[in-house]
C-alpha cells in the first residue's frame, strides 16, 4: 500500500490521475475500484521512481497492464487448496 501521508502536490496527483484515465481510454474500459487501485498504486510508484510526466506514466501503465485481462485476480483453484 502506498503511504500518501507525505506531502503531495495537487499537480502531481493530477498527473497520476490523468495517466490512469489515459489507460482506461486506451483500452476503452469503464473504471472500476479494483483496477483503479492497482493502476494508481503503480502510477505513484513509477512517479516516485522519477517518471514525472503524464505521457511517460501513461505509456508505462499501458505497456505494463495490457487490457482488461491484466486486471483479473486469479481465484484459487481446488488443487491449490489441497
Amino acid at each position: 500500500m502506498i503511504d500518501l501521508s507525505v506531502s503531495v502536490r495537487e499537480s502531481d496527483l493530477r498527473i497520476v490521475s490523468s495517466a490512469v484515465q489515459a489507460w482506461y481510454r486506451h483500452y476503452r474500459m469503464t473504471p472500476n475500484e479494483q483496477a483503479s487501485q492497482l493502476l494508481c498504486n503503480t502510477a505513484v510508484e513509477l512517479f516516485n521512481q522519477g517518471h514525472r510526466t503524464q505521457e511517460e506514466l501513461s505509456t508505462l501503465l499501458i505497456t505494463k497492464f495490457i487490457g482488461k485481462n491484466s486486471m483479473r485476480i486469479n481465484a484459487p483453484t481446488s488443487s491449490s487448496k489441497h
